[in-house]
């Protein structure tokens, strides 16, 4: 490079003396009466030479693609994160396990002394939205070392040898500036499992990857944070200890931390006195963080559209619908044969969950937003994390209960279940394969027995789902003047609310026969 400016600056000295003694040659100076002939044709000829190089130097074709030639790497140092644990909520337990990795960089002295050695890799993994990235940038941020941020997808190109070079760069630097944290997000687009008919791009990345983690200094602080959807993706030699030494779970939050989630994402909006963020996290059950921060979002929105200076609770159950049903439409053009079938078939949903206690129920709506026409929001009491069989097929008879409802009330049924019947099968099936609740006894099926052995779970899936078809027949005709009901204040009000449906009810209640 300083040999190419050096050549530049020499022939810009020539072409400017070339040019005064051409002038001179038409136009003589005195000045220049003593420079020969000879002298002239030198520098003329230097002047010839020189630009004819540079501009061959320039235009000189490449035998390489750019990308191979280019020594610029394409993970470059981000700025500098100003995401704290501060701004982390609902992952107390991990952010205390890497606050050891934080102190571990800082005052590496102390753990040394009692012969710790740093992790030199974890691995976050979980469903998307769960605050994997967010934690890492927080990471970032509570160290002084360098950040060296790079995604799975930088390393994959077509050109053999890009991703390895990439890999063994990045690594290089890490260590030359260490101590250092180098973040591969989505590290599934490079880390999946090898098998013997391969041998791509991807494998020697992988490779290459594997050779770096495995080959650091033990004096140098780096440690790598990756990140990825599908922990059953990534090759056994990449999740070894000496690797990626700690396997981190990041799952959807609680109702606990839902709720610390939202004062975060709340904090910085005018919110009503009357909101309760508890209320709110209740009905959020299941939600990533990703989509908390989103209602939250979503309920500001709202407002303003509203000509609202503050948020109140109105404008969250708005943003909940918005995010877990779609988007509502204005003028619908729905046949009221139609509505009435929808009526029917949303009451059902309702009337056997509520009678059954597998979630508590919401709203009922026959507004139609997205593709669907109707829609019940039910969830749970509190926090569930295992379930019994019982449960579970109440769950499948609530699923199919519009399918019912349809079947009870119209002696037909309609297209309006396909989502209910796909939830139902899915449950089903997992409770075949997966949790042993079938006649097939406590087994856990594995995709090649379901290849070859799909008769027999087809079998079994569809006597649970009859069975519980059966119970929603059962509850519904048990109680039809219920559904009638709910159907015809659908009918008349669009929507329907937890206390309005508890109404309902309360008129059906058969009074208790008094001792005598």
């Amino acid at each position: 490079m300083k040999r190419k400016k050096l050549i530049f600056i020499v022939l810009i000295i020539s072409i400017i003396m070339s040019t005064i003694l051409l002038f001179d040659k038409y136009y003589p100076s005195p000045g220049l009466s003593k420079v020969k002939i000879g002298d002239r044709m030198a520098i003329w000829a230097v002047t010839i030479i020189l630009l004819i190089y540079y501009v061959r130097s320039n235009s000189k074709p490449q035998l390489v693609p750019s990308v191979l030639s280019s020594e610029k790497v394409a993970n470059k140092e981000r700025d500098k994160s100003n995401v704290s644990f501060k701004d982390v909520a609902g992952l107390e337990e991990i952010k205390e396990e890497l606050q050891e990795t934080i102190d571990f960089i800082n005052n590496s002295n102390k753990y040394r002394k009692m012969g710790a050695k740093i992790p030199k890799g974890i691995l976050f993994y979980g469903p998307p939205g769960t605050g994997k990235t967010l934690l890492a940038k927080a990471v970032a941020g509570e160290t002084n070392s360098i950040f060296l941020y790079a995604s799975g997808s930088e390393f994959v190109e077509k050109y053999v040898g890009v991703g390895a070079k990439r890999v063994r760069t990045l690594f290089e630097r890490a260590k030359k500036e260490a101590p250092s944290i180098i973040f591969i997000d989505e590290i599934d687009a490079i880390g999946t499992k090898r098998n013997l008919e391969s041998n791509n791009e991807k494998d020697q990345t992988l490779n290459q990857l594997l050779v770096e983690m495995d080959g650091f200094n033990t004096n140098e602080t780096v440690i790598v944070i990756g990140a990825t959807n599908r922990l059953d993706l990534l090759d056994e030699a990449l999740l070894r200890p000496g690797r990626f030494d700690r396997h981190i779970f990041v799952g959807n939050p609680n109702m606990k931390a839902r709720e610390q989630i939202l004062e975060v994402h709340t904090k910085n909006k005018p919110l009503d006195k009357s909101i309760n963020i508890i209320d709110i996290a209740k009905k959020t059950h299941g939600l990533s963080g990703a989509e908390l921060a989103n209602i939250a979002n979503e309920a500001a929105i709202i407002a303003v559209r509203n000509n609202k200076t503050k948020i109140s609770i109105e404008e969250f159950d708005a943003a909940i619908e918005r995010v877990l049903a779609g988007l509502e439409v204005k003028n619908p053009t729905v046949l009221l044969k139609e509505k009435k079938t929808v009526s029917i078939h949303e009451a059902g949903h309702a009337l056997v969950a509520k009678v059954l206690k597998t979630e508590m129920v919401q709203k009922i709506s026959i507004v139609p937003r997205g593709q669907a026409l109707g829609y019940v929001l039910k969830f749970p009491d509190e926090d569930r994390y295992l379930l019994t069989e019982q449960e579970l097929m109440n769950k499948i008879s609530a699923l199919l209960a519009g399918r019912g409802a349809e079947q009870l009330v119209f002696n037909e049924v309609t297209t309006g279940a396909k989502d209910d019947l796909d939830k139902a099968t899915s449950i089903a099936r997992e409770m075949v394969c997966s949790y042993g609740m079938s006649s097939l006894g406590p087994m856990v099926v594995d995709e090649h027995y379901i290849k070859h052995n799909y008769e027999m779970l087809r079998v079994e899936i569809k006597k649970i789902l009859d069975k519980g078809y059966k119970e929603a027949l059962r509850i519904l005709e048990e109680n039809k003047d219920i559904l009638h009901h709910v159907s015809n204040t659908l009918m008349e009000k669009e929507t329907i609310n937890s206390e309005e449906l508890d109404d309902i009810f309360k008129i059906y209640e058969k009074p208790m026969d008094c001792a005598t």
